[in-house]
């Protein structure tokens, strides 16, 4: 993957920050001129360093000394957009807990239903968040603030927040909601305003450009392990029984991958980078076939995204067609690989019993595990530092075990994928002792 240019890396301000920071120095400040290396590996660094350039670095996230604005008159919006994803909640209440009791800002604003709340017609005014409102959000799962999917219009949520006098305002979502804020930056550029935008990845595929991980996904890759358990129980108490779970991921395929590497009862794990074939000698079911031959039972991983050139090609699939914003729906994979699987096995006098399990709506409802609650505890931190110091058009990341400041184009320049040739996809391969090649 080619490496950011300084231009991409560079976090945007809103001005020379001037207002001294009620933290107290044990908040350990970071220092301006310090820097968090986009690359880990020396033989990356070499060639910029034979230069005499310095290799391409992420601005660090963290506290900062002087502020751009005063916390005292800062009023603060949050907003929580697209579908729903464990640690939503704590996010909002690590925003409020910092904004008011860390820096003593007086107002904080949620708005309700995603982008839908800064539209003139909306009809639900911004909610009064206080310390009192989020104590114990965190216990639950979703967002107490509503979500919805997609844009509005980018003129009207200006004016919105213009007119409850909002100087910072917290984006947590995915990659559509990352474009949504950055919009909102542009607009706000062009009338001139001093409104920070600041994002927090909220991701459960955990597919953003230039960010290890997203909150949400720690959750998620746990959870899948109830699924697959019960999938391997179901598997194997039935002759040639065969277990199959379908998982979140419609482009990236990180949650099966994850899981099956965590749960040891997995056979096969099928993801959308990694394309395979149904028939034929080296085929999925061709080696399905090989792997009940030996041992009786098999459990499959698959990620929603998966083999959709398939599906969408059956004939009993029919037409997906779009959704309201023109994007091709997708097909049910799980559905096409039962029929499938029943069919081939009949075909062959071959008895086997199949049960499906869709555990994604239970995944994306859930309360954060421990460690996403405090991995959410972090970002919302970080992003009220941000925010407070001027910095906008950003999103928090995580990067080299740091935390970071990626600016939102290079957050949403592509999708982070797994990479078929990469290591991740190698110790799948490995531990579930899976054919590199199904096709």
């Amino acid at each position: 993957m080619e490496l950011p240019s300084d231009d991409e890396l560079r976090v945007a301000s809103l001005g020379e920050p001037s207002v001294p920071s009620p933290l107290t120095p044990q908040a350990h400040f970071i220092d301006e001129e310090a820097r968090v290396q986009v690359c880990s590996d020396l033989a990356e660094m070499r060639p910029f360093l034979v230069r005499g350039e310095d290799p391409p670095a992420f601005e660090p996230a963290g506290p900062r000394a002087q502020l751009r604005f005063d916390p005292q008159s800062t009023v603060a919006g949050i907003v929580t957009c697209g579908g729903l994803c464990p640690g939503l909640n704590n996010v909002i209440r690590s925003i409020v807990l910092t904004l008011q009791h860390a820096y003593g800002c007086r107002r904080v604003l949620g708005f309700k239903y995603g982008f839908a709340g800064l539209a003139q017609r909306s009809a639900d005014p911004p909610i009064e968040l206080d310390l009192d409102f989020v104590d114990n959000i965190h216990e639950h799962g979703g967002t107490v603030l509503g979500s919805s999917r997609g844009g509005q219009d980018t003129g009207e949520m200006v004016d919105t927040l213009m007119r409850h006098g909002v100087n910072v305002f917290f984006v947590i979502g995915g990659d559509g909601s990352l474009r949504g804020a950055h919009a909102l930056y542009k607009e706000i550029t062009r009338r001139g305003e001093n409104i920070a935008i600041v994002g927090v990845p909220k991701t459960i595929d955990n597919d953003l450009a230039w960010i290890e991980q997203s909150f949400g996904f720690s959750t998620a890759v746990e959870e899948s392990q109830r699924a697959l358990d019960a999938a391997h129980a179901e598997a194997k108490g039935a002759w040639n029984g065969i277990g199959l779970v379908k998982l979140m991921g419609r482009q990236s395929g990180f949650i099966a991958a994850h899981a099956s590497l965590a749960n040891s009862d997995v056979n096969f794990c099928l993801v959308p980078e990694v394309p395979f074939s149904m028939g034929g000698e080296r085929g999925f079911l061709r080696a399905l076939e090989v792997r009940l031959a030996r041992k009786h039972h098999a459990v499959i991983a698959v990620a929603e995204g998966a083999g959709q050139e398939l599906v969408r090609g059956s004939s009993s699939a029919g037409n997906p067609g779009r959704d309201a914003s023109g994007n091709v729906r997708f097909a049910d994979v799980g559905t096409y690989l039962k029929d499938r699987i029943k069919e081939h096995f009949a075909r062959s006098n071959i008895p086997v019993t199949i049960k499906t399990i869709d555990p994604s709506y239970i995944l994306r409802s859930l309360p954060a595990n421990a460690s996403d609650a405090e991995f959410a505890l972090v970002l919302g931190q970080h992003a009220v530092h941000a925010g407070l110091a001027g910095r906008t058009n950003l999103v928090i990341g995580s990067w080299n075990q740091r935390f970071t400041h990626v600016p939102i184009p290079l957050a949403v320049s592509h999708r982070k994928c797994v990479d078929p040739s990469g290591r991740l996809w190698h110790r799948v391969l490995e531990a579930l002792q899976q054919p590199a090649n199904m096709q």
